[in-house]
């Protein structure tokens, strides 16, 4: 994902132009369903906060400051939208759990790829194989936004990969 042309389609949906929003979405869609599914723990929920990131999006387009990163932008709305989620459905009385999570169509290895991430990865270790293997952000722009040096984030990437490889292998034995 080129961040100049985030920009630019980010400026689009501003303006009003619903192809750029299209576009927006089509570039961004994975990587923000891989991004918020860890918060929701299903994908059903997963789907229903990527609907509602976008429209966040397609929302606040005119407060983007071009100055800042576009892929950070809309990763914190995505965030932030997650969240909020979590916290309402804390408030609430869980709804029973539909049996069948491929019964809409979902692809099988997606939802175990993401099942997988939750639950062998901690918050921190997603965020970081997330935004480096889907977002392709740099392991310096991933330090720089926890805090902490490069080589931790490289260390806890390798790890990280590790484990998920590992339990993989373990889930196909």
């Amino acid at each position: 994902m080129n961040e100049k042309r985030l920009k630019r389609l980010i400026a689009g949906i501003a303006s009003g132009d619903r192809s750029s929003f299209a576009a927006l979405y089509e570039e961004t869609k994975r990587g923000v369903y891989a991004f918020i599914y860890p918060y929701c723990n299903n994908k059903y929920d997963a789907e229903d906060c990527v609907q509602d990131v976008y429209m966040k999006i397609f929302r606040y387009a005119s407060a983007y400051r071009p100055d800042g990163s576009p892929k950070a932008w809309i990763l914190q709305i995505a965030k932030n939208t997650a969240l909020d989620e979590a916290r309402k459905k804390k408030r609430t009385v869980p709804l029973e759990k539909i049996p069948d999570p491929y019964a809409c169509g979902a692809e099988p290895t997606d939802s175990f790829v993401f099942d997988t991430l939750n639950k062998v990865l901690d918050e921190e270790e997603r965020y970081v194989v997330v935004a480096h293997a889907l977002w392709n952000y740099k392991h310096k722009e991933i330090a720089a936004a926890l805090g902490c040096p490069v080589g931790t984030v490289t260390s806890k990437y390798k790890r990280s990969i590790e484990k998920l490889k590992n339990a993989l292998k373990e889930e196909r034995l």
